[in-house]
């Protein structure tokens, strides 16, 4: 479609997704015990011999569950370098607001700034719950996709089943919603002149779906993903441009080069360029040492 109003319905359900994931989050952390129940295959049947395993480390088990399942209050390893990034990213909302506020009814800044400050307010909450829950649920043991980790619990959960679907239809709602301003960026870079085609406006929205289902299929890990994206996209659309922006299209007559807002703006700039350095910097060192390879918390 050329407007941007008709994705609301399905933005809509989409968020009614992502609450349906944050009320099984939720109540799994009370359903799922910790530690997780070890397994005891036993492929010929002699049924002593785990038992004699189980009681010989179930002393030393509980040890270590009491270890395991008390949650510590700060981590600091290699994955920490994911942590800004994807924080980052996940409230990179930018480039759907320009859109959104022309579909808006009656526009003006005042509305749409109680629009972002609702949405991200909103959101803040429900990554906070998710993310308290999920670590509370399997503390050192979550894995960096929190839903693969409850098949360790079981692999056949009906309700897990059920959100992985749901988390599924809402990133697939959510994808027109980030395809229509990059769309819309390379009509007017590439087509400005031009008049509008139905053949082009779909021809571009394949190639960039077909991109997107490439990078899908061949990239190993979604934690990498967003690690590259929000290290590198995220500072520069959250930090970087809009410094940038206030600096170059605020006239000098009203505010000088070093006049305080001004000088505040190139500062802000520069804390994103650090973060961006800083976060690819730690991604490639995990890259590099194979880290990254291994199951853990993130």
């Amino acid at each position: 479609m050329r407007q941007l109003g008709y994705l609301g319905y399905s933005s809509g359900f989409s968020l009614s997704c992502m609450v349906f994931f944050l009320i099984a989050v939720i109540y799994k952390k009370f359903h799922v015990p910790c530690p997780l129940p070890p397994h005891f295959v036993n492929v010929t049947g002699n049924i002593s011999l785990g038992e004699s395993i189980k009681e010989e480390t179930h002393l030393q088990g509980e040890t270590d569950a009491v270890a395991f399942c008390t949650p510590r209050y700060f981590t600091l390893n290699i994955q920490t370098a994911y942590t800004i990034p994807i924080m980052a990213f996940a409230f990179v909302c930018h480039p759907e607001v320009l859109p959104i506020y022309t579909e808006l009814k009656d526009p003006s800044k005042t509305k749409m700034q109680r629009i972002s400050n609702l949405s991200i307010a909103v959101m803040y909450v429900m990554y906070f719950l998710a993310a308290l829950f999920g670590y509370l649920t399997f503390y050192d043991g979550v894995e960096s996709e929190l839903l693969h980790t409850y098949s360790k619990v079981d692999p056949f959960d009906v309700l897990i089943l059920c959100v992985r679907v749901a988390v599924l239809t809402a990133v697939t709602l959510t994808v027109p919603i980030v395809l229509f301003p990059v769309r819309r960026a390379i009509q007017q870079m590439m087509f400005q002149s031009r008049e509008f085609s139905w053949l082009r406006h779909a021809l571009i929205a394949i190639s960039l779906l077909t991109g997107i289902n490439l990078l899908v299929i061949f990239a190993p890990n979604i934690l990498g993903i967003f690690g590259i994206i929000g290290a590198t996209s995220a500072p520069c659309l959250i930090f970087i441009f809009p410094a940038i922006f206030y600096f170059r299209i605020m006239p000098t007559e009203k505010e000088p080069a070093r006049s305080t807002p001004k000088i505040l703006a190139l500062c802000f700039a520069v804390l994103g360029f650090l973060l961006m350095t800083m976060s690819l910097s730690f991604i490639i060192i995990d890259w590099v040492s194979g880290t990254s390879q291994h199951e853990g918390s993130h």
